[in-house]
């Protein structure tokens, strides 16, 4: 990306502000979390991410006047590789900055952008995504969790069960779709509502891992409510809004996870020279070939986000995230091939529990290949299938014909 003396000058004071801040209180947050290990330091990396808040350095790209910078692409895309370069911890308010937040701003009123964009900048409310359900996940137009106005209350009266819904233990709010039209099938009679979660009627239950971690939640609502004024759009805009919430998804912080990507790929690497593996002409074209991976990646990124710096984005948003998903799955495979035998092993230590930070029943630890290799199996699964990725590639952005459906 070709770089002004302007964005030269924002790189540099990005990388200043970030070595002098990771010192100190919190120099011991360098590397914190991340998937498969959001279990870590919850609080320090809250309190982290709230000082980043206090500097200015959430919600960068948002307008300045919902609390923003108005920072352009480019300046976003340096402030994310910076931000991984420096290793600074994972983040804990990304759902409610990159998802929540771009999608009021384009399709809330001024009441919901004043009741709820500043929290989100403040990192003083953290939200969860309530989409997938036990029938419902790569199949999200099934969605059966339903939502009745009770106008004499002024309130949605909300029961159902959501799944893989991230970060929910910590989360204040939830962006649920919803059925809200009895009868209704598939896209039809969806609403996009933004619910409490804690309150009575709301049940939250860990879903442990292969890593033994709980990034990953059960939710129930039952006689879950919230205000009347707390849908986003209209009655039945649901699928149209979550869809463009997925767009968000898959903006400029795919930029900053690409950095902790090559990370990850210099390390196998390196894992690969020490062990000699990298000796084996099969796995030395692997790797090869995921160095290539990663450079393709990069530059789809970038042409993607060129193509959509103004507005939601389309379609084109799943082609970025079917080629990081399967690369970072492959990748963890990778590792466990230069690994070898060893890789089957377990340290003997013992593993963290869901509550961030006492120790488990689970007799063993994982290493960071381990992990990698287990929790990357989810990637190409969670934020949309790779199989329905395909589709949408297919049918909405190539104008192929549907696929055959029951």
């Amino acid at each position: 990306m070709h770089q002004n003396e302007t964005d030269q000058a924002f790189r540099a004071e990005v990388r200043g502000w970030l070595e002098h801040h990771l010192s100190g209180e919190f120099a011991h947050a360098r590397g914190l979390g991340g998937p498969g290990r959001e279990h870590e330091a919850f609080a320090e990396r809250l309190a982290w991410e709230r000082h980043l808040a206090a500097a200015g350095w959430t919600c960068l790209g948002w307008p300045r006047e919902y609390g923003g910078r108005g920072a352009t692409v480019e300046q976003q895309v340096i402030f994310n590789e910076e931000y991984a370069l420096a290793r600074a911890p994972a983040r804990v308010g990304h759902i409610g900055e990159n998802l929540l937040g771009p999608t009021i701003i384009a399709f809330g009123t001024e009441e919901q952008r004043a009741r709820f964009l500043p929290p989100i900048v403040a990192v003083e409310e953290l939200w969860c995504q309530g989409y997938s359900e036990p029938n419902a996940g790569s199949d999200l137009a099934n969605v059966q969790t339903r939502a009745e106005l009770d106008a004499g209350r002024g309130e949605w009266r909300i029961n159902g069960q959501k799944v893989w819904t991230s970060l929910a233990l910590e989360a204040d709010w939830c962006f649920a779709v919803c059925r809200t039209e009895p009868g209704s099938v598939r896209h039809n009679g969806l609403s996009y509502l933004l619910v409490p979660m804690r309150q009575e009627g709301v049940d939250i239950r860990p879903i442990v891992q292969l890593t033994g971690t709980s990034e990953f939640n059960e939710v129930f609502f039952d006689d879950a409510r919230t205000g009347a004024g707390d849908i986003v759009g209209a009655p039945g805009d649901g699928w149209k809004i979550a869809m463009a919430t997925l767009g968000f998804e898959r903006g400029v912080a795919t930029l900053g996870q690409q950095v902790g990507f090559r990370r990850e790929l210099e390390g196998v690497i390196e894992l690969a020279r020490r062990t000699g593996a990298i000796d084996d002409p099969l796995l030395r074209d692997r790797l090869t070939r995921a160095w290539m991976g990663l450079e393709i990646m990069r530059l789809n990124a970038l042409r993607t986000m060129a193509g959509v710096a103004s507005g939601a984005p389309g379609p084109e948003s799943s082609i970025s995230k079917l080629v990081w998903a399967t690369w970072h799955r492959d990748l963890g495979e990778l590792a466990m091939d230069v690994l070898g035998a060893s890789g089957l092993v377990a340290d003997g230590r013992r593993g963290w529990a869901p509550d961030r930070g006492s120790e488990s029943t689970q007799p063993y630890d994982l290493n960071d290949w381990q992990r990698l290799f287990l929790f990357s199996r989810s990637d190409t699964i969670y934020a949309g299938s790779n199989e329905i990725q395909r589709n949408i590639i297919a049918e909405r952005v190539l104008g192929l014909p549907r696929e055959a459906r029951p």
